[in-house]
């Protein structure tokens, strides 16, 4: 028996902006957009993993008024899990975030004691995103 990642959700409160940023600034490939209820679901993947699918959704999509209230809580707070990702060149992937604007940065490329280079910051709707050199 097999398993493997599939996909990986983020939690976002301006798709168009994430979109824009996941997109734009990353790199990444729309492949669908779904609507429901007022809230949209975004899928996207990478060039080089595009079975694994990474879904940009809205707190309160599928969800109760007041699950939804609580997670926009706390994707507002930047407590929610981290993302991390990895690019074949992490000082050309930090610059183009860097210039992006949309970004906060956290941390430049830094050789980290855990043995990886890597480059921290949160994504436009305030999600805590780690890059680390591949």
């Amino acid at each position: 028996m097999t398993v493997s990642l599939s996909g990986v959700h983020i939690l976002v409160d301006d798709p168009d902006a994430s979109l824009a940023f996941y997109q734009d600034v990353l790199g990444f490939t729309k492949l669908f957009e779904a609507e429901n209820g007022g809230f949209r679901w975004i899928t996207l993947a990478t060039p080089t993993q595009p079975e694994i699918q990474i879904v940009l959704e809205q707190p309160h999509g599928g969800r109760s008024q007041e699950s939804g209230d609580q997670l926009a809580a706390l994707l507002a707070k930047g407590e929610l899990q981290m993302v991390n990702f990895r690019t074949d060149d992490l000082d050309a992937t930090f610059e183009k975030v860097a210039a992006a604007d949309s970004a906060e940065i956290l941390q430049e490329p830094a050789d980290q004691p855990w043995g990886q280079r890597d480059a921290a910051f949160r994504d436009p709707a305030g999600n805590l995103i780690r890059i680390a050199q591949a």
